[in-house]
This record gives C-alpha cells, structure tokens and sequence, in this order.
C-alpha cells in the first residue's frame, strides 16, 4: 500500500512506499512509469519521485505526486510588471510565485530596481560588520557610453575596493594602506558600447574575483580571479572589534562634481543578499527612479554629436523659430523633441495652416499640455521642468492623441482628425506677437533639442550630413548651444551667502545661522539675542524676545507706537494674560472718534471697537469666565478681510469651534499703524481700574507689543514693520501678591498662595477660609446604627445593641461568644440571645440540672407543638410552641402555659409549690399535677388516708388514673426543655 508522503517542492512530488526495495522502484519506473502528462520518473534514496514538466502539456500544467493535479494557482495572479507567473502546490494547496524580469523585484515583481545617473551623483550606504572575515560580494548591471567612470567604492577603515571602466574595460582593484601596492584585475571585454552587462566583483576566501554576465563574453575572458594574502582579504585592521563600519559609495567617488562619476543607468544591484534601490540608501544625489532614453546622438547621422541644441530665451530676450513644411505629412503626425527648462510655462510648438493653428504644444504647471483644434486637450502627468532634458513625442493618428514622456505613456484621447500638409507653418519657442505668445505662457525659455516631424528634421542649425529636413523660414535671438544665464551675476544671496550657478538657476551656500533659497531667513535665535528671562522665537523677518510681565496698577502702564513703516493691514489683536480681577483694562488705544478697548467685565473678556464715523460700534463679550487665575488667550480678529467692513470675532483659549461673534460690522485696525499711542494696561473709555495682573505675548496684526527696548536686548530687532515702547518699564515675570505675608491661617493650617488668592490647609479638627472653626465631625451623621459624639480630633459612635464598626455599620452576631451548656442551642435576636436548653436542663445558660423523677412516677411523653416562621426581609424570626406570628413588632402570639418574646419559655406552674403533706409537683403545660405520698391524696395531696379502706380505693383510684392517662397520651418520650432567656452579663 502507497502512503503519500510531504510534498517537497513545486514541481517535484516524492512518494514513499513501505518495503519496496530500490531496485523494485527501478523496476517501476522502467515498466510502468507512474508518472503522468510528461512527468519523468526518477530514482533517489531507493524511491521513485515524478519530476513534472515545467512546460505545458495539453495546455495546463500539472503538479502533485504522480503530477496528476491541475495546477490553477495562476489563473488569479497578481503579478506585475510582465512578470511569469509560475503556479505550485503547497500542502494540497494551489499557489504561485512570480519569475521577475530584469529591472524588477519584489513577491509580485511591483518593485522597480533600475535607477540612473543623468549628471554626476552617488548613492552612499553605511553597514556594519561583526567580523573581518565576512565576504564581500557585489552584482549589478549597468550600461553606459563612458569609458572613465567608477561604478563603486568601498571602504574600511583603510581598505577600498574599487571597480570602475578603463578605457571603456572593468577593473577591479583592492589597495590596502596608504603606501600598500595595489591588486587588481581587468577584464578585456569593451563594456561602453551603451548595452546592459552584468559584472560581479567579490573578496573572500584569500580571493579577489571579477566577473562579466551576460551573453557578450565567453570563456576565459568573462572571469578573472587571484589568490592574496589573508591578511590582504581583511577588510579591517585584523584586530578584534565590536563592529567595522562599511562605506559603499555606489556611482562615483561621494563628491557629486567629480569627473569620475557614473553616467547612465544601473539596475539589479545587490549588496550580498541585500537589495539597493533608491530611498534604501543613507545618502542619494542625483539619482532619478527608471532609466532615460539611450543617447539621442548615437543614431545616424549624427555619429559625431552634430545635432547641438538650441537655446531659447537667454537672458529673458523673446525669441523663437520658424519652419515651412516641406513634404506632405498626411493625418497621421509624430512629433518628437528633447526638452530643457527650468520654467512652468511657455510655448513650444505651434502648427498651423492660413486659416487656424490646428495643433499647439505648450507648458502648463510644469507639464507637456497637447491642444487639437481649440477643442481636445491632453495634460501630461509628469513635470519637465527639473533642468534636465525630457524627450516629448506626441502622436497623432485619425482619431486619436497620444502624449509620450521619455517613452513612457501620459495619456491618450479621442479627436477629429488634423492634415498637415506642404506650406504648413511651424513655430517654435513663441509666436511674433507677443500677445499671441502671452496666451500659451509666454516665450518659452530653455533648450530644444533633435526637434523632428515624422522623422523630417527641423534645424535651428544645418549639420554636415545631408538629411530630410523642413525649411527654416527665421531665427529670432535663437543662440547654438544650450548654455544656462549666469544667475549669480547680480549675487542673489543674501547675509554673507556665496552663490554657485546651476543650469538657468542658482544655489546659495549660507553661512551658519542662515537658511533659505537665498540665505534670506536669518537663524536669529541660534545668537542668543534675548535676556536670559526671555525666550526667542524667529520668524521669516526676525525674532522676538517672549516673557511674561507683571503690571500692577498705574505705575506699570507701558505705552506703544507703531514705527511708520507698517505697511499690513491690522486685522486682529492676541493677548494672553492671567487675572482674578473682575473689573480691568487690558489694552485701550484711541484716534481722534475711533478707539479700540480690551478690558475684564464682570470677570468676562470685552472688546470694543469705534471705527469711523460711518462704521458702527462693535462689542464682544466671551461666554466663560477668564479671572480664575489660569493663563488665557483671547484672539479678536475680522471674520473676512477680504470685504471693506466685517464682522468680528472673538475666540478663547483657541476654542475656535465656539467664537463669539459681533452683530455690527466695522473696520480694521489701520489706525493703530503710527501716530497712536496704544497703553497695555491702561484705563479707556468707560476705564474699568488699571489691570494687576500678569500679561504675556500680545501681538497686533501678527505684530507684537514688545517688552524689550534694543538697548535692553543683546541684537536689535531687525523687522522692519515693528511696535516700539515708547514709556513703562514692567517687572519682568509673572509675580503674584504675596498673599501669605503675613500667614492668615490660624491653628496651625498651611497657607497656599494661587495666583492673587490663597488657600489653608487647614488640620484635621478645625476648618474655614482661616482654619478658625471647629470641625464639627457630627454633622453630617456619620453613625448609622448608632450615637455620634463629638471628640478632639474628630469623632465617636456608640453603636446600638447589635452593631459594631466604624461607624456602626456592620451587624454583631449575638451567638459568636454564646454561652449556652450541656447542649443549649443559641436563639439569635437583635439584641440578645436565649438558650433553648435539653429536657433535663435549664436556666439561662442551661447550666441547672432538673430533679430525676422518683420511681414511682410513671413518665409520659411531652407533646409536640408546631413552630411558625415570621418576620421581613431585614429580619427573620421564630414562633415556638404553637406561637404565632403578632401584629406587634417582633413579638409572638403565645398559647396558655409559655411566654417569653418567641413563645421559648414554658410558665412554671410548679413555682408556687402547691403540692401538701410532701407532695412531688409535677410541671404540666398551663397546669400542675401533685404526686401525694401513701397516706394524702386529693389535687393538692391536702386529705389524708391513713384508714385501709380509704386507702384501698384511693390505691385503686390511682392506678385507674394513671391508666386512662397513658391511653390518652400516647405520644414519644421526648426530653424536656425549659425555656429560659438568659443575657449576656
């Protein structure tokens, strides 16, 4: 019998059989090949395992152990990329995997791994090794023109690994130590022939190894190897180290301008078992995600680099060019150019015939925009406004546009149809009206370059080679080559930077504390141009210096005014602060009828504003309280200012989904720019008291009110638009009242200064703003099952009968410490307990023994009485001997002959001793029987009987008695019980 076995691979199907032999299995491969739809039977380990083919067979294929199962893993794939997707079974299950192409990797092929190098740059990648002895091993394809370029360096400590072209040949080379000689190997084969190859260049094991992949080299050529020394394969000093770090620069030497660097494209490159795309290295320059178009000057007829560009639009001049169609183009039109330019907008090609311009192409936001007829247009999706060189080809068939960027497709539409035909006009770069020009963006500025329809050149200037080409009509200011306007002509940068030109740009290298394109933004604060109390805060056009100020009465008023050179409109006005007043001025600033008042009312935040005299009064109250001692913010600002008059708003604490808004719309604050005092502080109008209060950061139009004078700082200000004070000097830092000197907590309490406000903690007996009364611990009835009574320190409950605790919370158990004898059963009540005491017991505690009967009483059993079960949901409580339940209160409804709260205790009728002459008393329920000596007899044993008759028939008498009462209570002997309360002494 067959066991099927794990599956072990996609592919290949084991099956293990239980004592089969191999040459048994040898036989069965030859005689019956178990193996299906192509599978190869095969022998390993003395079992036979089918190998299924990896190629269709009948147009499926087939996996499983006698490659039998349809393989479906690949019918849903989400392969990316033209990856191949290959399907297998795991475990029974259908899945796949995708075979990536080159220049993709990832589980569905969705990562691109090529990248290029357009101008000189590197990717640097810092890693680290635990050993000297790991291997290094690194494979890439590339593929460049250059014959001089260094494809990568490594680095450590002073080990490099170099592989770089020579002469258009790879080179690998390892020098160690400065003056060490240098090991290296070449290959022969010419790599700068722009096609893909793939080297690998590895140092382990005392070797040094070189390497050419790909189907140009054969043989020997294609490998290269040398034995060195082991200490020359170290990559490292040999001594023992934590950790070496390792410095791989990929495309150059780690300097962006140096000559050296590789230019063109690299894809697959792995560092060991690591992959390197972009955005994985700790550095990149210049490094762009895909590959370019090959070199546009390789194709014929330009072997010799004769097709130079045409620069448009230097030093801002209008330029352009214009061509005549020379041969019929017909409805189906390419065309193609390579694009430079570092601006947004302007126009780059215009055809058109005597009656319209039928085709435009022009910049829009950076992009390539396509216009048919003045109707259809198509937008590009990538900018090409980066400075480099783009190729643009845009294709035009019967009823379709097509935009392509570098070869890569930007969209397609549907249009009518367009004839280029002979004497057709083409403009380039700009139109010779200007107005005509404006409405595409302007003159285009930059370079055009290899500028083609359906493969007819234009040139801007004739090449040696004859070749197809329209007919150039005119060249306006269009200048050969494509050299960038020196930018750093007139110094851009400002504060000390040094400017360095790029292509149509300019970068500044700022000195330290600078930043921005033009070294405009000042780091004002890394100067330390503040007081040590302040804090400094920069902004695009300088700093100023944060700090709280006391202010307290008139003394402290601090005045303001704008230094004439504010030029914004003032819009709104912050201010923070802290207070316990409720009536005060914060801010009043006044112009002839027009006035504007911050003030505290009624412990709320007002403001009031008087434009001119044909704008109304606008006032704003704040919904909640702000004079709790806390810091607030209050932020009044115009609801549009896009409109001459608006509507204000009032917002607290940037609770802006909750602003206070005026009825009335007014003005701005442009009048507060110069010549008006503007008192932080101070009383206004209607003055509700100066402000004694802390005061922070208030700010008019984004201006602030500083605290400061330039004199007082260690760097002036250097904003232009400013408020200068003008008077006051406040005390620096928020400083309360000392409202604990002298200490108004009384009896020993702690007091607590909040802000203008103090507190005392006060000890556990006394209580009151000043500790001054007496805690009264009784008056919230704290004793629940109890008496209260006040003590020192607090207080004590007397708890009721019953209860225990604290505060007299927890219910005492009456029979926890009973003292019930000789086998007395605990009857819990409220307050007290009873013991229900054996028959031949009784007392409180059951500790008396009852007399033994004399032998001459006959003993007859007690009888049973019922037992009722009263009481609530709080208590629960027993009627015994026949008891039951009473409307009173806890209480029972008892038979003749018991008492007691429960019914518990029997009525001694024996107590008053009623039997005569000697008679034993016998207690009875609710009665009594006296037992008479021989010669009485009678209830109370009062007659005596000595006479013999007499005492015959009372003799007689008896034994009658005695009978008919055993006839009658005929019940069980039980034990009596005397039911007795007792209490706990």
């Amino acid at each position: 019998m067959r066991e099927l076995a794990q599956l072990r691979k996609p592919g290949l199907k084991t099956v293990h059989h239980k004592g089969v032999s191999g040459e048994e299995a040898t036989n069965e491969c030859d005689e019956t090949n178990p193996c299906m739809n192509g599978g190869v039977c095969e022998i390993q380990e003395g079992q036979h395992k089918c190998r299924c083919s990896p190629t269709s067979y009948n147009g499926l294929l087939y996996g499983g152990p006698y490659c039998t199962v349809v393989l479906l893993g690949c019918e849903h794939h989400w392969c990316q990329n033209n990856a191949t997707c290959s399907p297998y079974l795991d475990k029974a299950r259908h899945r796949y995997s995708c075979i990536c192409p080159q220049g993709f990797a990832g589980t569905k092929c969705q990562t691109s791994t090529t990248f290029s190098f357009e101008e000189s740059g590197f990717m640097q990648i810092k890693s680290t090794h635990a050993s000297t002895f790991e291997p290094f091993n690194l494979t890439m394809s590339f593929r460049t023109l250059q014959p001089m370029a260094v494809l990568f360096l490594c680095q450590v400590e002073d080990r490099q690994l170099t592989l770089e072209l020579v002469d258009g040949r790879l080179r690998h080379t390892l020098v160690k130590g400065v003056d060490a000689e240098s090991i290296l190997l070449e290959l022969p084969v010419i790599v700068s022939d722009g096609h893909w190859h793939t080297v690998k260049a590895s140092l382990s094991n005392s070797k040094l190894g070189l390497s050419l992949r790909d189907m140009s080299c054969f043989g020997d050529s294609c490998i290269v190897e040398v034995e060195i020394d082991k200490a020359e394969s170290e990559l490292g000093s040999g001594q023992p180290e934590p950790t070496l770090t390792q410095d791989l620069i990929i495309g150059g030497l780690g300097e962006p301008e140096m000559a050296s660097s590789f230019l063109g494209c690299m894809r697959d490159v792995w560092l060991g078992s690591h992959l390197v795309v972009p955005g994985s290295a700790a550095k990149e320059v210049n490094v762009k995600q895909d590959c370019g178009d090959s070199d546009r000057c390789r194709e014929t007829p330009c072997q010799n680099r004769e097709y130079v560009a045409a620069r448009f639009g230097s030093e801002d001049v209008e330029s352009y060019a214009m061509f005549t169609i020379e041969d019929g183009v017909g409805y189906s039109t390419s065309v193609s150019m390579f694009v430079r330019t570092r601006r947004s907008q302007g126009l780059l090609l215009v055809l058109s015939n005597s009656t319209s311009q039928y085709l435009r192409i022009f910049l829009e936001d950076g992009m390539v925009k396509v216009q048919i007829n003045n109707f259809e247009s198509l937008l590009g999706k990538e900018k090409v406004n980066d400075g480099h060189f783009h190729l643009i080809t845009v294709l035009v068939e019967e009823d379709s546009l097509s935009l392509l960027m570098s070869a890569k497709s930007q969209g397609d539409i549907r249009i009518r149809s367009v004839l280029v035909q002979p004497g057709d006009i083409v403009h380039v770069g700009g139109l010779p009206g200007r107005r005509a020009s404006q409405a595409f963006g302007g003159y285009f500025k930059g370079c055009i370059q290899d500028l083609r329809i359906n493969n007819w050149r234009l040139q801007f200037y004739p090449i040696s080679v004859p070749v197809s080409s329209h007919r150039l009509e005119s060249l306006v200011d269009v200048t050969q080559g494509c050299t960038g306007d020196d930018l750093c002509s007139n110094n851009p940068c400002l504060n000390g930077g040094v400017c360095y030109p790029l292509w149509d740009d300019f970068t500044c290298s700022c000195p330290p504390n600078t930043a921005g394109r033009r070294c405009e933004e000042v780091k004002w604060c890394a100067l330390s141009p503040c007081p040590s109390m302040a804090m400094c805060q920069a902004h695009s056009m300088g700093f100023e210096c944060l700090v709280n100020v006391s202010l307290r009465g008139e003394s402290s008023l601090i005045s303001y005014r704008g230094n004439g050179k504010i030029q914004r409109n003032l819009s709104s006005i912050s201010i923070n602060f802290r207070s316990r007043q409720q009536n005060a001025t914060l801010l009043h600033a006044q112009k002839d009828s027009m006035f504007v008042t911050i003030s505290i009312k009624d412990g709320h935040v007002a403001f009031e504003l008087q434009g001119e005299k044909r704008t109304s009064n606008v006032y704003l109250y704040s919904q909640d309280l702000v004079t709790d001692g806390q810091w607030h913010k209050a932020d009044f600002s115009l609801v549009s200012t896009a409109q001459q008059t608006s509507r204000w708003r009032l917002v607290v604490d940037e609770h802006w989904d909750k602003p206070s808004t005026s009825f009335t719309a007014s003005v701005d604050l442009d009048f507060l720019r110069k010549g008006v005092d503007i008192i932080l502080g101070g009383p206004g109008l209607t003055s509700e008291g100066n402000l004694t209060s802390c005061v922070g950061l208030v700010e008019i139009g984004g201006l602030a009110l500083p605290y400061y004078s330039d004199m007082e700082q260690n760097l002036p200000r250097p904003q232009e638009e400013q408020f200068v004070r003008m008077s006051g000097t406040p005390d620096m830092g928020c400083l309360g009242l000392d409202v604990c000197e002298p200490d108004p907590c009384q009896n020993g309490g702690v007091c607590e200064n909040l802000f203008d406000l103090f507190k005392c903690h006060c000890p556990s007996d006394w209580d009151g703003q000043y500790c001054d009364l007496t805690v009264d611990g009784c008056a919230s009835n704290p004793c629940i099952h109890g008496s209260c009574r006040v003590q020192s320190g607090g207080y004590e409950c007397l708890c009721d009968a019953g209860y225990s605790g604290h505060h007299c919370e927890t219910v005492v158990d009456v029979c926890a410490h009973h003292k019930c004898s000789n086998g007395g059963t605990c009857l819990r009540g409220r307050k007290h307990y009873t013991c229900l005491c054996p028959r031949n017991t009784t007392g409180p505690f059951c500790r008396e023994r009852l007399p033994e009967l004399p032998w001459y009483i006959d003993r007859f059993p007690y009888p049973k009485l019922p037992v009722s079960y009263c009481g609530n949901e709080r208590w629960n409580y027993s009627c015994f001997n026949g008891g039951n339940c009473s409307s009173v209160q806890d209480t029972c409804d008892c038979l003749p002959g018991f008492t007691g709260q429960w019914c518990e205790l029997e009525v001694d009728e024996c107590s008053s001793d009623p039997c005569l002459n000697g008679g034993f008393c016998r207690n009875l329920i609710n009665r009594f029987q006296c037992v008479c000596e021989m010669s009485f007899a009678g209830d109370h044993c009062q007659i005596d009987v000595s006479d013999f008759y007499v005492y015959v028939f009372l003799l007689l008498w008896q034994n009658i008695f005695q009978l008919l009462s055993y006839l009658i209570l005929r019940l069980d002997d039980d034990p009596e019980i005397d039911w007795n309360a007792a209490y706990d002494d």
